[in-house]
């Protein structure tokens, strides 16, 4: 079981991910006249620009460590976490909204913890069903307005729609499990090595699509528009990316699955935040009801996380 000191540490690399994570959110809206392909493109190729510059002080000790396993695992991680985890999302939103996107994938905290606790390792499942619960609970709170309010989409879309949200959900539920358990067993890289790492892969993936994103579209864009468009890609991308995951690798190695899976949910928290900044307004009931019921789950698992607490 995790000490006391590692369980603050990761807690707290866990909540500042989630804000770095938050402010992905805003960036749809700032390159509004871009298409999320070109913002997918946009953010994986600086991801892979700044990982390489980044990692030019250590090239020969990092690249000494790499086998043809760690490129196999670090491509797959970024098809997973990354390319195919942002289409399936991408689908949903178009198909169906942005309600029923959210949704889904803000079971994250709940699937990760479920699908990566492992028996003997953190706290068995039976004693997080309460704090799982009031995370849910937390996400339906935030989205059923919303929700119910979309009757102007048709079944075939939302059936679409439900299935670009669930491969989203899929993807990174297996990319944060699988991201863990290959931190836990690859000691020679440090979490910060993999999150560039991982960046790197990601980058190079992204090449592919260039010319589907930025040659095949018809909308011409002023050079000024290209400079902001750049601007906030590599903004997302090192905040988010570089200090985001790598903050997550961090809180992936000190807290067990139990736990930090349902860190994940500070990304919607900040991204809640974010939004009321940005709309200049107070949360209304629901949102104010989310934010409670999520913060008092996530703070009852580590409750229950806790040393003191853990069975013998």
């Amino acid at each position: 079981m995790n000490t006391s000191r590692n369980l603050v540490l990761g807690l707290l690399c866990g909540l500042v991910a989630g804000a770095f994570w938050g402010g992905v959110f805003l960036a749809p809206k700032l390159l509004a006249a871009f298409t999320p392909l070109q913002m997918t493109a946009g953010r994986y190729i600086a991801y892979g620009l700044a990982s390489a510059v980044l990692l030019v002080p250590g090239w020969k000790t990092v690249m000494g460590k790499m086998d043809g396993r760690d490129w196999r695992d670090l491509v797959l991680l970024s098809l997973l976490g990354n390319l195919i985890y942002y289409v399936g999302l991408s689908v949903s939103v178009q198909s169906s909204g942005v309600a029923l996107a959210s949704l889904v994938i803000g079971l994250l905290p709940v699937t990760v913890t479920l699908v990566g606790a492992k028996p003997g390792e953190g706290v068995p499942l039976r004693r997080l069903a309460a704090p799982l619960a009031l995370i849910v609970a937390g996400g339906v709170c935030i989205n059923v307005s919303v929700f119910t309010d979309s009757h102007g989409v048709g079944v075939g879309k939302q059936v679409v729609g439900v299935l670009g949200a669930t491969l989203a959900l899929a993807m990174w539920t297996a990319y944060a499990v699988w991201n863990a358990r290959r931190l836990a067993a690859t000691p020679k890289f440090t979490s910060h090595e993999w999150s560039l790492l991982t960046g790197l892969a990601t980058g190079l993936l992204s090449l592919l699509l260039v010319v589907p994103a930025f040659l095949l579209g018809r909308k011409v864009h002023a050079s000024a528009d290209w400079t902001w468009f750049w601007t906030v890609s590599f903004a997302v991308a090192i905040g988010a990316s570089v200090i985001g995951n790598g903050l997550w690798n961090s809180a992936s190695r000190l807290l067990p699955l139990s736990l930090s899976g349902q860190l994940i949910v500070f990304e919607t928290l900040f991204a809640l935040l974010y939004g009321f900044l940005h709309e200049g307004r107070w949360p209304r009931g629901l949102e104010t009801a989310a934010i409670v019921l999520m913060l008092v789950g996530v703070l009852w698992s580590v409750r229950l996380h806790r040393p003191a607490a853990s069975p013998a």
